[in-house]
């Protein structure tokens, strides 16, 4: 056996230990062992990784820098909380040829391959957890053992009638391809089966014209059906036979309906497909709160980690809070706290190689001030230069994202040239809402203390740095002393940020008022002081009412970041989604307190009908041989009437091919904010249920007709193959 591609693992800067690397010959494992004792080390499946970074792109990797230069460098990064493995090979040719082949594999593009690939790797993986005794078979107890670990419940006569049909040579153990046989009857859609012969008049085929069929009365495919027919068939029947007769087969309709044509969320909105030449305010921007932690707000791990992620993942606004460190050198971490501290130069060089990662559009940086200005502060001349070459240098007072690509957005106060002064009485500590908490108020009258993240310490002007000012341009920080105030004295190119209390405070008050508002101008909401442990708050409630730079703390999972990576899913994952029209008009009346107040067609009724589940996960603090008793509850986030849930009844001890077949129904007053959330989890009569998956996506990116969901993890991360399959009908 080949011994593969000799690559240094690393871990740290001082431990480097060589491993060979070698992609099994199922092209879905890559195993790697120890150069030193030739024993195998670990191995992970193509399926478990989630991108590759290429160059420095990590913590450890940036730390080597000077030793190894980035052509040889790469990381890989897992789903879920698996750590990165960050490799150098020998050469920058070898290095290129892992990366370019890695994402090939995990191009989503090459979903037919992937697909073939994952069900052998999972019938094999299947098989080798079973066979107890390795001895290359599979006896009928081995097999009632598999259907437990598989999460089925099945009657045991139904199971010995599957085990006996696929034992072709009679032998009472099954071996190969005879277990191909009896996984596949395992896994039969009996409901997909049923779907393929309701339009195939053979019941063994669908033609070229019952396929368009299928696409028009079902899909509701209205544009250039026959070519789209013609591709899925090209794409997605497996039989070279059937593809040059122009015909799909069972086989090749569950693949179709697998694929990301097949799935819920419309493929042409993954794309960027909205206007990007509109003024920033009009957006509702992806942005993270004190991107630099990783863990809580007092005693957690700041990591340059922290910023990768959410650059990966989307995000467009990131925290910079900057202070003195040792020997006068500017260090990053959340003032007046215990939280770990990292070199400002090192942020400085992670942005410069990850900001554009994903997308060319500006991600707006914001920094709480260091509290001192001489030469070795964040503004000094060694360390401006990169902010200079990248921030906004000139602009209209209504910039586009268009118009900003490959710029960075500082967002602080101002000192000299562009206004003579600060706004006089902004320096003051920003007037707290009566329904702040002592702590939340405390929180802002920190940040107001050391600058409410301005450049420099806000209560000296004079130690502003002035360079890092003169970039001030676009998003000046003002203080907010109410709606009126605002639109007498501010500009667009302005920006006030609201604690989540203060931000209800006057969503409850004036809704309208503050919809018209950001309209006009930018509004950041930050977490309340009290949430140490980060956790978040809703954003929905703030994205109602048009707030664009809605904070979350991105280390933390939960529904509130599954709502955030729902809507920012869309658009290219550019971490810019336009809102609705009538959320842009300065002169709207929209209230998300009265749904009637909006403009438009009367409200839609969205119908959900929930067919079945495949190979749901089973929960992570189950005992061993317990099985899952899943549910669907489907969620409705938007404006306050159209909030709802439904739920399923659970199936009992079926978390491999349950069956519910019933019908969920909501009407939307307001579909343009709605995100709707499917969530599937293990019902328990005693205590509170266990999640096992979710799918989050906002309504107006959900493709009608018959469609699987591809569930998500607890953090945001794919289970494949767990889905859901699902029939969705959109009455206006």
């Amino acid at each position: 056996m080949q011994q593969g591609t000799l690559m240094r693992k690393v871990k740290s800067k001082s431990w480097k230990k060589q491993r060979y690397f070698k992609l099994q010959d199922d092209c879905m494992t890559i195993w790697y062992q120890s150069k030193r004792t030739g024993k195998t080390e670990s191995a992970f499946s193509i399926s478990d990784v989630e991108t590759v970074r290429e160059g420095h792109q990590s913590e450890v990797l940036q730390s080597l820098a000077e030793e190894f230069p980035p052509e040889r460098c790469f990381t890989i990064v897992f789903y879920g909380r698996r750590g990165n493995l960050d490799l150098i090979a020998g050469s920058a040719e070898e290095a290129q040829c892992w990366i370019q082949g890695l994402r090939q594999l995990i191009d989503p593009r090459s979903f037919a391959l992937t697909f073939a690939l994952l069900s052998l790797t999972w019938i094999r993986d299947w098989f080798q957890k079973a066979d107890k005794n390795k001895d290359g078979r599979m006896n009928f107890k081995e097999v009632q053992h598999l259907l437990k670990m598989m999460n089925v419940d099945m009657n045991e006569d139904h199971a010995l009638r599957l085990f006996q049909d696929a034992d072709k040579s009679e032998s009472g153990t099954l071996e190969g391809e005879e277990f191909v046989l009896f996984y596949k009857a395992l896994t039969q859609r009996e409901e997909v089966l049923s779907l393929f012969q309701e339009f195939s008049e053979d019941g063994k085929k669908l033609t070229l014209l019952e396929l368009v069929d299928f696409l028009r009365q079902e899909q509701l495919e209205d544009e250039g059906t026959e070519e789209m027919a013609m591709e899925l068939i090209d794409k997605y029947e497996p039989s070279e036979t059937a593809r040059a007769r122009h015909v799909l087969s069972a086989d090749g309709f569950l693949m179709y309906l697998c694929s990301p044509e097949g799935s819920i969320f419309n493929p042409q909105h993954r794309a960027l497909w909205q206007d990007m030449n509109q003024p920033l305010c009009h957006y509702f921007i992806s942005s993270s709160h004190n991107t630099y932690l990783i863990e809580d707000q007092i005693c957690g791990q700041s990591s340059i980690e922290g910023y990768i992620r959410a650059l990966k993942r989307g995000c467009r606004c990131l925290e910079v809070d900057c202070w003195d460190g040792p020997n006068g050198e500017p260090v990053v971490y959340h003032g007046h706290t215990f939280t770990s501290k990292i070199p400002f130069r090192e942020v400085v060089s992670t942005l410069g190689k990850t900001s554009w990662g994903n997308s060319s559009l500006p991600p707006p940086l914001m920094g709480t001030s260091p509290p001192s200005s001489h030469p070795q502060s964040a503004g000094s001349q060694g360390q401006q230069a990169p902010w200079r070459s990248w921030a906004l240098q000139g602009a209209s007072l209504s910039p586009t994202p268009q118009e900003l690509k490959h710029k960075i957005l500082l967002k602080g106060k101002k000192i000299g040239r562009l206004e003579d002064t600060l706004d006089g009485p902004g320096d003051e500590v920003p007037n707290v809402s009566d329904d702040d908490n002592g702590a939340e108020a405390e929180e802002e009258r920190r940040r107001a203390k050391v600058g409410d993240l301005g450049w420099g310490l806000a209560k000296d002007k004079e130690s502003l740095a002035q360079a890092l000012s003169d970039c001030v341009i676009y998003c000046k920080n003002v203080s907010f002393r109410g709606f009126e105030e605002a639109y007498s004295h501010s500009r667009p190119s302005e920006i006030s940020s609201l604690s989540e209390a203060k931000a209800r405070k006057l969503i409850r008050d004036a809704g309208n008022e503050f919809v018209r508002h950001n309209a006009w101008q930018l509004t950041r909401i930050y977490p309340s002081g009290m949430r140490t442990d980060s956790s978040n708050y809703s954003p929905q409630e703030m994205w109602n009412v048009g707030c664009q730079i809605v904070a979350l703390n991105f280390q933390t999972a939960g529904m509130e970041m599954d709502l955030c990576d729902g809507l920012f899913s869309q658009n290219s994952r550019c971490g810019y989604v336009l809102k609705p029209p009538f959320m842009r008009d300065e002169e709207t009346l929209f209230n998300p307190g009265d749904p009637s107040s909006r403009e438009g067609p009367s409200p839609i009724t969205l119908t959900i009908q929930v067919i079945s589940g495949q190979q749901l996960p089973k929960v992570a603090s189950s005992k061993d041989g317990a099985i899952i008793d899943p549910l669907v509850r489907v969620e409705i986030h938007g404006v306050p009437a159209d909030q709802a849930h439904q739920e399923t009844k659970y199936i009992e001890n079926n978390g491999f091919n349950p069956r519910w077949d019933e019908t969920l129904q909501f009407q939307l007053h307001v579909p343009e904010l709605a995100l709707v959330r499917f969530v599937v989890e293990d019902y328990d009569k005693t205590s509170r249920n266990d999640f096992v998956g979710q799918f989050t996506l906002p309504f107006a990116n959900i493709k009608p007709g018959y469609r699987h969901i591809h569930l998500l993890s607890k953090d945001g991360t794919g289970i494949p193959p767990s889905s859901l399959f699902v029939h969705i009908h959109i009455t206006k």
